[in-house]
C-alpha cells in the first residue's frame, strides 16, 4: 500500500515550525510496511487544501493529515475533506463531553468555537485524543482510506501509537502480521553499502529493504507481513543472513541503539573498565559515555590535554615523543592511551589526537585522526584516519570511530 502525508499549516510554509510529523509518521508506516512516496505541505487554504487532496489520491491509496483541527477559523481540514468525500460533519458526544471536562478540571470557560473541534466526518473511526482535545479520525471509501491527525507532536505521537496503528490494523485485516528489523552500520557509506547488496534490494518484495543514511551511518529496514510473528520474522532472518554475508562486517547493532550505547553494553557485561584521554575531541567521547546509564560501573575517568603542556603535565606524555614525532602521531596516540589506563588503573585506555582544522597542524591536513587503545594485556595499537567535513563534524566522527574501532576491538580478545 502506497501512502502520502499532507501536513496542513500556513506556520509549516512560513518556516516557523518544522514538519517532524511527516518524519514520525514515515518511520511509523515504514514499520507496517506501508510505503511513503511523497510528503505534501499546505496552508491554511481550502482551495488549496483540495487541490493537494486531489492530487494525493492519484498517486496514493492512503492518505494522512495532520493539523487543522484546532476550534479557529484556519483550522479546516476535516470541513474541507468532508465536503469533498460528500459527507456531513456531526458532533460526537463522547470527545464534546471530554472538551468539556478540561475546560472545568481547568476552571476556565468554554467558548463556542471549542465546539467546533467535537465535529467529526459521519462514518468515520473515531481517534480519542488522550492528550489534547480534538479528536482524530479514520475513514475508507471504496478506493482510498484517510486519516486525519491532530498537529501538535504531542498529540499526534501518542494518538497514532495507540489508536491510528489500532485502525491501520484493521485495515489489513488481523491476520496479517507486520514485523519489522533496523540492522545498524558504521565505517561503510551507504552507497558502496548498496552497491554490495543491489540486486537485494532490487530483487526485494517481502520482506522489503530500506536503506537509510544517517551521520556516519548507514541503517537498513526489514519489513515483512504475513500469517503470523513467527513466520514473517522467519522472513527476515533469511533477508538478514544474505546481507550479513557480505556487509556484516560493518554491523554493530540493531534497533534504536547506538555506538557508545552497544560499546557501554559490552564494557558492563564484560565487566571491563574504561579511561580516555582526549586532544582532539576536547572530551567528547567522556561526556558521550557519561550519558549512558550505568557508566559509574565502567568508566574510571580521563584526562583533557588540548595543548602539549596538558599531553605533558597531566597525561605524563614524555616530551621527546612530541619532539620527535608531534602530538599528531601514533606514538603520541599510543601513549596517551598507555597512560590512560595506567594512571587511572583501568582495563582499556583509549585517545583521541589530531587535527580538527579549519587550518593544518604539525604538516597534517584537517581531518587527520590518531585514535589509541590499549587493552590490559594486549599490545596499544593505533588507527590513522582521514576524515572529512566541518570541524564539528570530525571531532563527532572521531569519537564514533573510536567506539566502532574498541567495539571491533573486544570481539577479536577475551576479557583480561
Amino acid at each position: 500500500m502506497n501512502a502520502e502525508i499532507i501536513a496542513v499549516g500556513s506556520e509549516l510554509l512560513l518556516g516557523q515550525i518544522v514538519n517532524t510529523n511527516a518524519r514520525f509518521l514515515s518511520r511509523q508506516l515504514a514499520d507496517l510496511g506501508i510505503n511513503v512516496y511523497y510528503h505534501t505541505v499546505v496552508g491554511d487554504n481550502p482551495d488549496r487544501l483540495r487541490e493537494a487532496m486531489k492530487v494525493a489520491e492519484q498517486r496514493a491509496e492512503f492518505i494522512l493529515f495532520t493539523g487543522g483541527l484546532g476550534p479557529t477559523k484556519d483550522d479546516l481540514t476535516k470541513d474541507t475533506i468532508a465536503a469533498q468525500l460528500g459527507k456531513e460533519l456531526i458532533l460526537d458526544q463522547e470527545a464534546m463531553r471530554s472538551i468539556e471536562l478540561y475546560f472545568e478540571k481547568t476552571n476556565r470557560i468554554m467558548t463556542e468555537n471549542n465546539r467546533k473541534q467535537a465535529l467529526v466526518i459521519e462514518g468515520s473511526v473515531i481517534l480519542n485524543n488522550d492528550n489534547g482535545m480534538a479528536p482524530g479520525m479514520f475513514l475508507a471509501t471504496k478506493t482510498h482510506k484517510y486519516m486525519l491527525l491532530p498537529g501538535p507532536p504531542s498529540e499526534m505521537e501518542p494518538m497514532f501509537m495507540k489508536y491510528g496503528q489500532e485502525a491501520i490494523a484493521s485495515m489489513f485485516g488481523r491476520q496479517a502480521k507486520i514485523e519489522s528489523r533496523v540492522l545498524r552500520f558504521f565505517g561503510i557509506g551507504e552507497a558502496a553499502l548498496e552497491a554490495k547488496i543491489e540486486d537485494l534490494i532490487d530483487g526485494q518484495s517481502n520482506p522489503t529493504i530500506a536503506p537509510l543514511a544517517g551521520d556516519s551511518e548507514v541503517t537498513l529496514r526489514l519489513t515483512a507481513r504475513d500469517g503470523d510473528t513467527e513466520s514473517a520474522q522467519s522472513l527476515i532472518d533469511g533477508v538478514e543472513a544474505g546481507i550479513m554475508s557480505r556487509v556484516g562486517g560493518f554491523f554493530y547493532g540493531y534497533g534504536e541503539t547506538s555506538l557508545i550505547a552497544e560499546l557501554s553494553k559490552l564494557l558492563k557485561e564484560r565487566n571491563l573498565t574504561i579511561s580516555a584521554a582526549e586532544s582532539l575531541t576536547g572530551g567528547m567521547f567522556q561526556q558521550e559515555l557519561t550519558a549512558m546509564s550505568g557508566a559509574s560501573s565502567f568508566f574510571k575517568g580521563g584526562i583533557v590535554c588540548y595543548s602539549n603542556e596538558a599531553k605533558v603535565e597531566l597525561a605524563k606524555v614524555n616530551p621527546k615523543t612530541l619532539e620527535q614525532h608531534g602530538a599528531v602521531s601514533n606514538e603520541c596516540a599510543n601513549e596517551l592511551a598507555a597512560n590512560a589506563l595506567s594512571l587511572l588503573n583501568a582495563d582499556i585506555g583509549i585517545s583521541f589526537t589530531g587535527v580538527a582544522g579549519p587550518d593544518q597542524l604539525e604538516g597534517h591536513p584537517a581531518g587527520t585522526v590518531f585514535i589509541g587503545i590499549l587493552i590490559k594485556g594486549q599490545p596499544v595499537h593505533s588507527e590513522k584516519l582521514l576524515l572529512g567535513g566541518t570541524r564539528k563534524a570530525i571531532r563527532a566522527r572521531a569519537v564514533k570511530y573510536g567506539c566502532y574501532l574498541l567495539l571491533n576491538r573486544l570481539s577479536e580478545t577475551r576479557k583480561p
